[in-house]
């Protein structure tokens, strides 16, 4: 079956960011590496790669993101979804984009935290599958990292600790490709967690009710010869600055 084409991203971008020290003086996504936010490369990826409709996430500081956003020099058409429930867990803030992930269209989901080589939009735009999925094999131990765990060359978990046996795994590094069909599915998944009192929860735990259901329509591009850094803690930042930024070249949308 042919891979519909995708122009839609949703971009999740409202949390405080708590454990960035010093960094985290505003949101993450307008965090700047020379001298261009998060959003303007985002933006730049994306419009290079076909994308012209983005819905953000946002909540702390929301008014500095629109503020960013109203600034962008931009072809395509921006909207903004608050989540007025933003210290809770990123579920809340999937959940608020339940019209958009049944608009019908496929979508990317993306998080918006991540300073990384825009070749990785198209790899993931180009992956095989239903639904998609990005995973670096160059994977750091230890708990923080969101673990995509292949069998037999299908997954069969997606979790920080995984509980199913597997072969390998590597680090999901947070951007997805969903069909139609399995963005509507994964709003269910979505409201169904929050209606029981789970907003605590992280949105990979939808993701990854919805890969143990049917993982057939799932596959995963393999990025692990490209750059990408996710912005979690201070000393990201710097490294961000110190080895990841060298290996990219200017954004273009800011």
């Amino acid at each position: 079956m042919p891979i519909a084409p995708v122009t839609t991203a949703i971009i999740l971008a409202a949390g405080i960011g708590h454990r960035l020290g010093n960094a985290g003086d505003r949101p993450k996504i307008l965090l700047e590496f020379a001298g261009e936010s998060l959003l303007a490369r985002h933006l730049a990826a994306l419009e290079a790669h076909g994308v012209r409709e983005v819905s953000i996430t946002v909540g702390h500081q929301m008014d500095l993101v629109a503020a960013a956003v109203a600034r962008v020099r931009w072809g395509g058409r921006i909207t903004l979804v608050e989540n007025p429930r933003y210290r809770e867990g990123s579920l809340v803030s999937l959940a608020v984009q339940a019209a958009r992930l049944r608009s019908g269209e496929p979508l990317l989901l993306m998080d918006g935290d991540v300073l990384y080589d825009p070749r990785m939009i198209g790899a993931l735009l180009a992956a095989p599958g239903e639904s998609s999925l990005l995973v670096d094999r160059d994977i750091e131990p230890g708990d923080e990292p969101v673990k995509l765990c292949f069998r037999d060359g299908r997954i069969v978990d997606f979790r920080k600790k995984p509980e199913h046996a597997h072969e390998w795994f590597g680090e999901s590094v947070g951007f997805f490709r969903f069909s139609a069909a399995m963005a509507a599915a994964l709003a269910d998944r979505c409201e169904a967690y929050v209606a029981a009192g789970r907003g605590d929860l992280e949105y990979e735990e939808a993701i990854r009710d919805l890969i143990l259901a049917a993982p057939e329509r799932f596959d995963a591009a393999d990025i692990s010869a490209l750059p990408w850094i996710e912005i979690d803690f201070e000393e990201d930042v710097a490294r961000a600055r110190r080895d990841i930024l060298p290996q990219l070249g200017p954004a273009a949308a800011a």
